[in-house]
């Protein structure tokens, strides 16, 4: 595959060796690991990149003990039983972050969280069974069925707990564009499946994650110089 050769090569180049390229590399966690993790966790890094969204990620950060002892430790089973008027309560807390609309949202992606139990007993095993081939579609859904949860930020949650999923940042934005991938707008559906079917092709030519495959693409433009 000439494509990923070329982007592979100047990432390469771009840090000094494909073995320094490597070594900057992570990858996902597996199906197993997965399944490990909590539900109540899914939650929690929801509500902090909703947080961190247009926001100091830092300033998020030094607040989220805080946030962990309003919010139950981010219990769904605690927090399903939360009514609206203690949200709005806890939402003028001076241990968090005062942002109703966006406190609103761990309500709402609690019980989006619970709904999705009803159907698949975990909200972990929904995450770590979604095929990768398909990831694209797992942000969809997060974006349809949950709140504040589209563009990037849904993706980024899932990458931070280990689900294998490339992410559109600035700069694999910019390659998508030059190579001709993407010519309209960077969310349409259009886009999305023609980005997905790119790494879908690198993944099958490489036997790379997309998370490596990603991260390779990221690191062949931009600022990110060794």
């Amino acid at each position: 595959m000439k494509v990923f050769e070329k982007i592979y090569h100047r990432a390469s180049e771009r840090k000094g060796s494909e073995v320094a390229l490597k070594a900057r590399l992570s990858q996902p966690l597996s199906t197993e690991s997965l399944l490990a993790l909590s539900d109540d966790q899914w939650l929690e890094e929801f509500t902090r990149k909703i947080f961190q969204s247009g926001f100091y990620w830092a300033v998020v950060d030094n607040k989220w003990d805080g946030f962990r002892e309003v919010f139950w430790q981010f219990s769904v089973e605690k927090l399903l039983m939360m009514s609206p008027e203690m949200y709005e309560q806890r939402s003028q807390d001076e241990r968090i972050i005062r942002n109703a609309k966006k406190v609103k949202s761990i309500a709402d992606n609690c019980h989006m969280i619970f709904e999705v139990q009803q159907q698949h007993g975990r909200f972990s095993e929904f995450v770590a069974n979604w095929p990768e081939d398909n990831i694209v579609g797992l942000w969809l859904y997060l974006k349809k069925h949950g709140s504040r949860l589209g563009g990037n930020t849904g993706p980024y949650a899932l990458r931070v707990l280990g689900k294998d999923t490339f992410l559109l940042s600035k700069d694999v934005e910019t390659v998508l564009r030059a190579e001709e991938i993407i010519d309209g707008g960077l969310q349409s559906k259009k886009s999305l499946q023609a980005a997905q079917q790119f790494f879908n092709e690198m993944r099958q030519y490489s036997g790379l994650s997309l998370q490596a495959l990603s991260q390779i693409v990221s690191m062949s433009v931009g600022d990110n110089i060794r």
